[in-house]
């Protein structure tokens, strides 16, 4: 009975905190997500000769200027949020979703 104890007591400590190291490592992959779109964007506005204000064709146009995942597509947030696009020379160029979540998905 003491052995059950314990181990529930061990459970209760372990079990919220790998559930928030979990959410911290989400949030930290979605923000490097943000930062390879970010440059991408910026690579491909110079190399197409865009001006600030031009609209980016997502992902199109991003494809050749960022690492793909193993679908052959750019890599999704991997707590399911969606990425957005802003116009050339705003910034930040690219915004999550959950940027609004605990912790939050966005760029310093």
């Amino acid at each position: 009975m003491i052995v059950i104890a314990i181990i529930a007591l061990l459970c209760a400590i372990v079990i919220p905190n790998l559930l928030k190291a979990s959410a911290k490592s989400q949030a930290t992959t979605c923000i490097n997500n943000l930062r390879q779109l970010d440059t991408a964007i910026q690579q491909f506005s110079v190399e197409a000769g865009k001006h600030v204000g031009d609209t980016i064709v997502w992902p199109t146009d991003l494809t050749a200027y960022i690492k793909l995942n193993k679908q052959g597509s750019i890599p999704p947030c991997p707590a399911g949020g969606t990425y957005t696009l802003s116009q050339v020379g705003i910034v930040p160029s690219a915004m999550c979703s959950l940027s609004t979540f605990n912790p939050p998905h966005q760029q310093q």
